[in-house]
This record gives C-alpha cells, structure tokens and sequence, in this order.
C-alpha cells in the first residue's frame, strides 16, 4: 500500500470541509457558511466514497479517480466537483478508516474483560472490515531501528516498550512529529496501544509484541481477492496463524 505525501495536509482541510460552498462567498471559501447538497449530490457522494474505498482497498492509493467514477456510475467530473484532487479523496478515506478502527479498539477495550479476548476480537472485526487495506501513511510506516551516536534510537508514537533489535515497527516520516492533522492516527496508536498493554501485563501476548506489529497483522491479515468468499476465508484461516504468533506460551 503506498499514498503519495504530497499536498497531504492541504488534502486533509479540503476533505474535512463538509459541504459546498455558499453562493454568498461567490466560491471563494472566504467564509465558513455552506449549503447542503442536494438529494442526487448526495447520492453521488454516497456512491463515490463507496466506490473509492473498494477501488483503494483492492488496488492501492495508486488506482486512477477514472477507476473510481466507473466503479461509482458516475463521470470522472463528477468525482473531481467534490473532491478537486485525488490527494482530497484519499485524505478522506484514510481519515474514515482511521476513525472506524478506533472505534473498534475502543468498543473492544470496553465490552472485553479478558486482555486477549479484548485485541483478539479487535483484531478479528478490524480485519473483517477490510481497514487495513486503507490505513493512512502516518499510521502504517514500517522501518527499522536507526543507529544515533551508537545506540539505537526509535521514533515510535505510543510506543512504551524497549525495542528489540532488528524489529519492525511504526516510524513517522524522519525528523518530523506528528502534526495536528494527524489527530486521529495519534487517537488509534493510543488506544490499540492499552489493547497491547493490558494483554502483555496479563502475560497472554508475547512482551516483544508492539503496537506497529498489531497494525501490520491487520494490514497483512486483509488480502485482497476477488471472489468475497475466498477474501473471508483467507483472512480468517490467516488471521487464526498471526495471532497464534502473537500469543505468549509458557
């Protein structure tokens, strides 16, 4: 999976802008009023957001808006009217995706007593979802340790536990924190972080499991296949094979 960084952030404030702009402003977006869309604006919106996550999530950031607009019905103008570029739609269905897994930890962090029941079943509906074929940049970054003045240093967000060597892990772009566009990337590494932390307290995952690997199982675990039946039956019997990895034995 690869987003292109470029115009990210100016993406992400086109993408969270909600509706139309006013007539009032003459479209220059000089003023926060908005006008909502129309019953079939609407409904393309719908179609179109549907259509960009099943397009991305089998192909890649990388597939064409042309792809999308065939996949929604609709022409590519009318893709490009709502979302001006393709870093504006992708900002918006990372950020969607984001937000849903966060949920997911979330409700499993409140409904699960049991540690391993609680990231085992927020592993199992996250996968299900098929998120992980959509997570944004700042969230999925796998690198290795870098070496500073001879010892190694990790640029991990959330992450509380002593790397090992060698181990892949989360890493934000170099040199560069997490900005305030980033909020909801920060709020998942935070609450998928006590899922990791409450289950290797209770000594049920193995202590070198970190948060980035729990992310990568999610983003591993979510092949994608073209027949719907085949994808679930992959994701299940390959999921069941990661989280027997994951789970700590005497």
């Amino acid at each position: 999976m690869h987003i292109q960084d470029t115009h990210w952030a100016t993406a992400s404030a086109l993408a969270t802008g909600g509706g139309a702009v006013s007539a009032a402003t003459g479209g220059r977006g000089d003023g926060p009023r908005t006008t909502p869309l129309r019953v079939d604006a609407q409904r393309n919106l719908e179609h179109v957001l549907r259509a960009a996550r099943e397009v991305f999530g089998e192909l890649g950031y990388g597939a064409p808006m042309e792809d999308v607009a065939r996949r929604a019905r609709v022409g590519v103008g009318t893709v490009y009217r709502r979302f001006p570029s393709k870093d504006v739609l992708v900002r918006r269905i990372a950020e969607e995706e984001t937000s849903r897994l966060t949920d997911q930890a979330r409700a499993a962090l409140g409904q699960e007593d049991e540690p391993w029941s609680a990231l085992s079943r927020f592993l199992r509906t996250s996968v299900a979802s098929g998120a992980g074929r959509l997570l944004p940049p700042q969230v999925l970054r796998v690198g290795a340790p870098e070496e500073v003045g001879g010892a190694e240093e990790v640029r991990v967000p959330q992450q509380r536990t002593q790397p090992a060597a060698g181990e892949l892990r989360l890493v934000p772009e170099e040199r560069e924190p997490l900005a305030a566009d980033d909020a909801g990337a920060a709020a998942l590494l935070e609450v998928v972080g006590r899922l990791v932390e409450r289950a290797r307290a209770a000594g049920e995952l193995r202590p070198d499991v970190s948060v980035s690997d729990v992310l990568l199982v999610i983003a591993t675990a979510a092949p994608s296949l073209p027949d719907p039946a085949q994808q679930a039956a992959a994701s299940s019997r390959l999921l069941d094979i990661l989280l027997e990895g994951l789970r700590s034995r005497p």
